[in-house]
């Protein structure tokens, strides 16, 4: 019964969330208490097992560092200086900030990316009047692949790193980057052919761009070096976390407040607060939670668990599946829980005779990383993007997304099956 009623609340607020009606923050929050209500699991259960704490004082941390970095203009300067580099053409800008988007996503946390490129392209998008939403949706796809690339670049790999020893940051590189790399040059192409005709360019536009000084866009106060050395430390932060063994969660909080301490004077910490965006946080939450009523009743386990019943241990067959299943999945289910669920599923299959499993850890990383560009639900920096988009005036419809995401994630899983089959599987294969 219990089953029953989880999955229906489940797609009750899905299509909720989908049609958006209301309220993305405020279905999934009626989600999430709707699971409390029913006693499918307590409180306490939801803010000490399911609701990610960890993701959601990330997310916070960074807001509250992009907030006050961006009172600085260092944003609008950087967004002037990077549109005249390419003279305000539409279509060589979607290329240079997908690009930076991907390799950024790579060394740090892709959500921390999104965080400091969306203000500076919504930025230029203005000043050259061209629409933002194929820019936006262009730096959330950049943002999955890129971080497919390495273990710190999303949080899938990061699990599977922590599960798995000798899965170490270089091993991601030198086994994931080479297939990424190829991937996004693929998927570039793509979106530049999906939304040439839609950037165009008035000339003025362009020639009153290259007139500005992007020097004037900045507010030279002590706040500038101030939340700049912040930031960048922040940055060097995460990519020395390998060596640090400090989590990001904790670098990005320590920053945070003292960024916040090194400016009160400047900027009140209370005014801060209030440009944070709670509905993008309150979003994540009642998202924890719907996915933590499908884990209580056991229903991503059923799932992971007829994985093994259904290839009978058969390498090729199970690491293809396990691609495929977690890559379309992932975009409409986040790919946190479910890896997650999938990870003591597969070191059980040493069980079942397999001694060599590293093509179903790279075949899980690749699905559940690049799957997350089906849907505006399939990843955090998705969500974040969208968050950050609407407060701007600047709404991804669920639908417009879908359209685009989700052909780029079936393309992205064929080029990874004839990669992880060719360089992993073939000496397998029956």
């Amino acid at each position: 019964m219990f089953t029953v009623i989880t999955v229906i609340i489940f797609l009750i607020t899905y299509i909720v969330i989908m049609t958006e009606k209301i309220d993305r923050a405020l279905a999934a929050g009626l989600g999430g208490i709707a699971m409390l209500i029913v006693g499918i699991y307590d409180v306490n259960k939801a803010f000490v097992t399911y609701i990610d704490w960890n993701t959601i004082a990330l997310l916070f941390a960074m807001m509250l560092i992009v907030i006050i970095t961006s009172q600085t203009g260092v944003f609008e300067f950087l967004a002037i200086v990077m549109a005249k580099m390419v003279k305000g053409r539409p279509i060589p800008l979607l290329i240079v900030i997908t690009t930076l988007t991907a390799i950024g996503s790579a060394f740090l946390a892709n959500v921390t990316m999104v965080l400091l490129l969306v203000p500076i392209i919504l930025t230029i998008v203005r000043m050259i009047h061209i629409p933002a939403i194929p820019y936006l949706i262009s730096i959330i796809i950049a943002s999955n692949i890129g971080g497919t690339a390495t273990l710190i670049g999303d949080p899938p790999n990061i699990m599977i790193g922590q599960a798995v020893e000798h899965l170490t940051f270089n091993a991601f590189l030198i086994h994931l980057s080479p297939i990424v790399l190829l991937i996004f040059f693929v998927i570039l192409g793509y979106l530049i052919f999906v939304y040439w005709d839609k950037l165009k360019a008035d000339h003025i536009d362009q020639k009153k761009l290259t007139s500005i000084r992007a020097r004037d866009y900045l507010k030279v106060t002590p706040a500038l070096p101030k939340s700049v050395s912040v930031l960048i430390m922040t940055i060097i932060g995460f990519m020395l976390n390998p060596l640090l063994h400090i989590d990001l969660t904790s670098i990005a909080l320590a920053g945070a407040l003292l960024l916040l301490l090194l400016t009160h004077d400047e900027y009140k910490p209370d005014e801060v607060f209030k440009q944070v965006e709670w509905g993008t946080l309150f979003f994540f939450i009642g998202l924890f939670m719907l996915i933590g009523g499908l884990e209580e009743v056991g229903i991503i386990d059923e799932l992971a668990r007829g994985l093994v019943f259904y290839t009978e241990g058969d390498l090729p067959k199970t690491s293809m599946l396990i691609l495929w299943m977690t890559g379309v999945l992932s975009g409409f289910v986040d790919n946190i829980p479910f890896v997650a669920a999938m990870i003591p599923v597969i070191l059980e299959f040493k069980d079942y005779g397999m001694t060599n499993l590293d093509p179903l850890w790279w075949s899980l990383a690749l699905g559940a990383c690049l799957g997350g560009n089906g849907t505006l639900l399939g990843a955090s920096s998705n969500l974040v993007v969208a968050g950050l988009a609407a407060k701007e005036k600047e709404d991804i419809k669920f639908i417009e997304f879908l359209k685009v995401g989700f052909p780029i994630v079936i393309i992205s899983l064929g080029i990874s099956s004839v990669y992880v089959y060719f360089r992993y599987l073939i000496h397998f294969a029956v």
